[in-house]
């Protein structure tokens, strides 16, 4: 089982007074939280052509070293004696996911909310200033949480030589082939990080164990700090209409909007929260049930890329996206896929197609009623 822990404990020789009692969770996997798209985004990504390559090489030339200084020069690291509400969350977080070195974290002037866990051979937290000023102490546990979830996942690798690539691409932009194929890696590393921030906030849930202060959390992302002009009802039915509205055209623009972020769209992620809060796997973890780290080695690739396949599978199936539902239909047997393609583009909805519609008349001048639109 679960083990309840308070949010309080000694420091200073003072005893906080704890204000609610939280879950941990001992020797936890990070398997336990992963989204399945994490995973399956990750061993695509392995399997890149030419990735193994730049990632060896990266490994060695980046210079982590110059990284940490830069921060220790010209950040402020959390300590008892600097932002100690902070160190006291990044404690409490590491104790709850049973990280067991607390990785260094540091406060970078910056107005733009923000917060990211890089290093290559040891992790470490930078949250901006914009974000420590925005969010109140339940929201920020719970990004604290979901960047110590990036720590134990191992994600700060990745996301460390996706920094670099991203400013070694700009610099070579005026050499096409070496461009193209640093953006090829490039692209395939944000994907993965899109979905690898759908772990962390499942992370920081567990962390936070308080569902509606991440909601807030996410609102504040998208709309400041405005929460009296907000509501979380809303603002997932914004996911709902964002992932359901609109016609195939709608749903290539929503691919390529994505494709240069690095985070997913703040509404989406609300919905993936939410859904995943919901359901068994998150109570399983409650009640302490959950794979545990001593297990890791044991685990089959196999198994876990066939779950992700799965994942994806019933993601299509279920998706009100149009263009998700057109590639379900015709995995599913579905004929006419011109017609469904040119419906799709002139405004694609889930109705009965004109073949089987009755027949009615036709406007004048041999005009068909989507030429009148």
């Amino acid at each position: 089982m679960g083990e309840d822990m308070s949010d309080g404990h000694q420091q200073n020789g003072r005893e906080n007074v704890p204000s609610r009692q939280r879950r941990r969770f001992p020797g936890i996997s990070s398997r336990a939280y992963e989204h399945p798209a994490d995973r399956s985004a990750l061993v695509a990504l392995r399997k890149l052509s030419g990735f193994d390559t730049v990632f060896k090489a990266l490994s060695g030339l980046l210079p982590e070293r110059s990284l940490r200084l830069l921060f220790l020069s010209d950040s402020v690291r959390v300590s008892d004696q600097q932002f100690a509400h902070l160190n006291d969350m990044l404690r409490d977080a590491c104790y709850i996911l049973d990280l067991e070195k607390v990785p260094p974290m540091y406060v970078n002037q910056d107005p733009q909310p923000n917060a990211m866990c890089i290093g290559l051979d040891e992790p470490i937290i930078v949250v901006t200033t914009g974000l420590v000023e925005l969010l109140d102490e339940e929201e920020m546990r719970a990004v604290v949480g979901h960047e110590v979830g990036h720590a134990l996942s191992g994600h700060s690798v990745y996301r460390t030589i996706l920094l670099f690539l991203t400013s070694l691409a700009l610099r070579v932009a005026w050499i096409p082939l070496g461009n193209i194929a640093i953006m090829a890696i490039v692209t395939a590393l944000r994907e993965w990080f899109r979905k690898s921030e759908l772990s962390a906030d499942r992370a920081g849930l567990l962390v936070g164990q308080d569902l509606t202060a991440s909601m807030r959390g996410l609102m504040k992302l998208a709309g400041g700090n405005h929460l009296h002009e907000m509501n979380v009802d809303s603002f997932l039915k914004q996911a709902e209409e964002y992932e359901a509205g609109g016609d195939l055209r709608d749903s290539v623009l929503k691919i390529l909007n994505v494709l240069p972020r690095s985070h997913p769209f703040t509404t989406v992620r609300a919905a993936e929260l939410k859904k995943w809060s919901e359901s068994r796997d998150y109570q399983r973890i409650m009640d302490g049930h959950y794979p545990r780290r001593s297990e890791d080695k044991d685990t089959s690739v196999t198994d876990s890329f066939r779950e992700s396949a799965a994942s994806y599978a019933g993601n299509v199936k279920t998706s009100k996206d149009p263009l998700m539902k057109l590639v379900s239909d015709i995995a599913g047997g579905a004929g006419d896929l011109g017609g469904r393609v040119r419906r799709g583009f002139g405004g694609f909805t889930s109705s009965p197609s004109a073949e089987d519609q009755p027949p009615r008349d036709q406007p004048p001048n041999g005009t068909s009623p989507s030429d009148e639109a």
